[in-house]
């Protein structure tokens, strides 16, 4: 897997100050200038005339770097569309060189579901898949510059990051083996390092990562359902039978010790296969009243 490097240098805090005298003394130059340019043509006066102009001008270009950043919210900056120039983070209202353009970037916390996709896993069974990507961005300048579209960009990536985790590992496995069902913890947590590694070259942080959806695809769900039950019907009997043959040699150890019969190894073999029937058998026992003996 590899990832491209950055060929941006890292987000900068560009350059501002207070928008709040700038829009003061821009409103009051407005007004001051509109005054004159009024009185100038009442009194027919082309000097204050030009003078109200170039103070309107001023006030129209002050008024123009003023910018208002709200929380978890950047701007990127660019003189004259061009280089960077810095980003704005500090809240408020702010005034900056008239001449930058300005990128609106949110830095909050976003969600991301990726669609669900067909895969097949290590054992090549085909399994329907899907993931939840919790991200951030961390470096504006980055995600401005070094990539074309940085939410685009994280939504491939993490598809392409969720298919070849999915690829990895068996669907269900082994005990001693790691499964995408059996081990979601691990698994979530290579997901989350594999996803971060594909996009922190679009300035992006990866603050979690969750399997949303697991499941075999639906042309060999009832198949693998099957065989899931038949694998837990034959744990189920393994752990009878172990359970059966204990509790029958403890009963016949008791019988010998506290002599409260003796029995040969016929009558042995007979209680034996009894108490297993009895123990192991899927229903309950039936009595049968015996009018002989064994040996008849």
């Amino acid at each position: 897997m590899g990832t491209a490097e950055s060929t941006t240098s890292s987000e900068r805090p560009g350059r501002s100050s207070n928008g709040w005298p700038v829009l003061a003394a821009a409103l009051v130059a407005a007004a001051l200038a509109s005054a004159l340019i009024v009185w100038a043509a009442v009194e027919i006066n082309v000097p204050l005339i030009v003078v109200g102009s170039v103070v309107a001008v001023i006030a129209l270009v002050a008024l123009a770097g003023l910018i208002l950043v709200e929380p978890n919210e950047a701007r990127v900056l660019q003189l004259l569309g061009g280089s960077y120039a810095g980003t704005l983070r500090e809240p408020g209202l702010r005034w900056m060189n008239p001449l930058n353009s300005r990128r609106k970037i949110s830095t909050r916390i976003r969600n991301h579901e990726t669609a669900r996709a067909k895969v097949n896993d290590a054992d090549g069974n085909p399994i329907d898949i899907s993931a939840v990507i919790v991200w951030q961005v961390e470096d504006t300048a980055r995600a401005v510059f070094d990539v074309d579209d940085f939410e685009e960009f994280v939504a491939v990536q993490t598809e392409a990051a969720v298919r070849h985790i999915a690829g990895s590992y068996p669907y269900d496995g082994a005990p001693e083996a790691m499964s995408l069902r059996q081990n979601a913890d691990e698994i979530t947590t290579k997901l989350s390092s594999e996803v971060h590694a594909r996009v922190r070259s679009a300035g992006v942080r990866v603050i979690e990562t969750r399997i949303n959806q697991l499941a075999y695809a639906p042309e060999i769900a009832q198949a693998m359902l099957r065989r899931q039950q038949a694998g837990a019907v034959i744990a189920a009997r393994e752990q009878i039978v172990h359970g059966a043959v204990s509790m029958v040699g403890t009963a016949l150890e008791r019988l010998e010790a506290e002599h409260t019969v003796m029995l040969d190894e016929d009558r042995k073999a007979a209680m034996v296969s009894n108490l297993l029937v009895v123990l192991c058998g899927d229903q309950s026992a039936q009595p049968v009243l015996n009018t002989g003996s064994l040996y008849q």
